[in-house]
């Protein structure tokens, strides 16, 4: 993160198998997340165990929506 403003988010086209996608929307609404950000929580898990998240990472938003206090959606107030 740059000190004090969130870095721009990358977007990216991903092309997947409707089961796929289904399974991961199912999994993501039980966890009261987007299909999106469940898709960058498994990433963000699949780095950190195979030794590769970057340490400059930011924490990834808490599940649900963010609070009022909670501005910038970095779960932090």
């Amino acid at each position: 993160m740059v000190s004090g403003m969130a870095a721009e988010r990358k977007k990216l086209l991903l092309r997947l198998d409707p089961a796929v996608h289904d399974a991961l929307a199912r999994w993501a609404a039980a966890e009261l997340r987007s299909t999106n950000a469940q898709i960058e929580f498994l990433l963000r898990r699949a780095l950190a165990d195979a030794g590769r998240l970057p340490r400059e990472v930011g924490p990834q938003r808490r599940p649900g929506r963010p609070s009022t206090k909670d501005k910038d959606g970095t779960g932090e107030d």
